[in-house]
């Protein structure tokens, strides 16, 4: 087993890991902060909802959609000048950040939504006879009657993030898929591929597992 992992410095994948747990963090930090009002804001407007804009709502589907349909890797490319405005460079894990945060938010937002869709319009109304503002109905129906589902758009956003952040490599952003690109892909070492692969495949199993469990947790029984 050593010759196979000769290449291997456990030094390096250690900050590797710990690049990629920032970049994941950061970024899901920003995208739930950002997203969950964004989802609702597509809930509301949407057809047939409380506050049903159409043409609000058209633009505002627009926008997300176009962001979503954006390949990462070139969003990552695109928003360099404005990463440079916000964090004063484009590489490390500052650097990749706020691509990731703008690839995932609008992919979160939609599943928020259709988490919100899936709330009974029957709880909705009951909080609205009872003379409820937007806030508290917002506050106190929507978002916990939809939590089991909000959480699994976390889980899923996540285990995105953290393909996001392999591809991010490619731009000098670290963490396991910078090394598997300069080590694994450049440089034909093999088992640093393996390596960071595998340290990927248990990253995205424990955060689905984690998922799974709160939203079994969560869910009514």
């Amino acid at each position: 087993m050593n010759p196979f992992l000769s290449n291997i410095d456990w030094y390096d994948i250690w900050m590797a890991t710990l690049d990629t747990l920032m970049m994941l963090g950061g970024s899901l930090f920003f995208t739930v902060l950002l997203g969950l009002p964004l989802g609702v804001l597509l809930f509301l407007t949407g057809p047939k909802q409380m506050y049903e804009q159409k043409g609000f709502y058209a633009l505002l589907s627009l926008a997300v959609n176009a962001l979503r349909s954006l390949p990462f890797i070139i969003l990552l490319i695109v928003m360099i000048p404005l990463t440079l405005m916000i964090t004063g460079t484009s590489l490390g894990v500052a650097g990749a950040i706020p691509p990731l945060v703008a690839g995932a938010t609008p992919f979160f937002a939609r599943l928020v939504e259709t988490a919100l869709r899936e709330v009974d319009k029957g709880i909705i109304e009951a909080t609205q006879a009872m003379g409820a503002s937007t806030q508290q109905i917002i506050l106190n129906a929507l978002l916990p009657e939809a939590r089991p589902g909000i959480i699994a758009a976390i889980t899923v956003t996540a285990i995105t993030l953290v393909s996001y952040t392999a591809m991010a490599g490619v731009v000098g952003a670290g963490g396991l898929g910078d090394l598997a690109i300069r080590y694994g892909y450049q440089r034909f070492q093999t088992d640093v591929m393996v390596v960071t692969v595998v340290l990927l495949l248990v990253l995205v199993q424990i955060l689905q597992s984690l998922g799974d469990r709160l939203v079994v947790h969560y869910s009514r029984k």
